[in-house]
């Protein structure tokens, strides 16, 4: 097993049921939930003109491979009615991958730690179960070749 960290976000429709049932359907495909972070509201980031996000990091145990859990992850977004739309746009849920174990993957559509892992509104959850991996991580200085800033451009169409 590998202790996996998952951001969930959500802001169309009843917020709180769809991170409920993000989380009830990772522990049905086998991410067993650990531990949970409490649920934040928080302003949208990247595109302000549009509702506020509910915001929740999961602790997980996932047996399987990262690239198992992105596909789990996306199959549950699609199944809660997520769709395609354009970068930091509004979404009825995110999974995101923040944290595999030890593990650093980048791939064309799998990078983790995720990129968008000094968001604040990622540490806020990620600081109530792991501080010890939060401390270090300052929203106002990100790597280089991360997430770019709101505004900044960059590949994906938030999905």
């Amino acid at each position: 097993m590998t202790i996996v960290y998952l951001g969930l976000g959500s802001n169309l429709g009843d917020r709180s049921r769809q991170l409920a049932e993000a989380r009830r359907l990772l522990a049905e495909r086998g991410a067993a939930v650990r531990r949970a972070s409490r649920v934040h509201e928080t302003e949208p980031y990247g595109v302000t003109d549009q509702p506020r996000f509910l915001n929740q990091v999961l602790e997980v145990d996932w047996a399987g491979s990262p690239r198992q859990l992105l596909a789990t992850a996306k199959a549950i977004e699609r199944e809660l009615g997520r769709t395609p739309t354009f970068r930091w746009g509004p979404r009825a849920i995110d999974v995101d991958l923040l944290l595999f174990g030890d593990a650093t993957v980048r791939e064309p559509d799998l990078v983790i730690p995720h990129p968008g892992l000094r968001r604040p509104f990622v540490l806020v959850g990620l600081r109530e179960l792991r501080p010890d991996l939060a401390a270090g991580l300052d929203p106002s200085d990100p790597p280089a070749g991360s997430d770019p800033a709101p505004g900044a451009g960059g590949p994906g169409a938030g999905w």
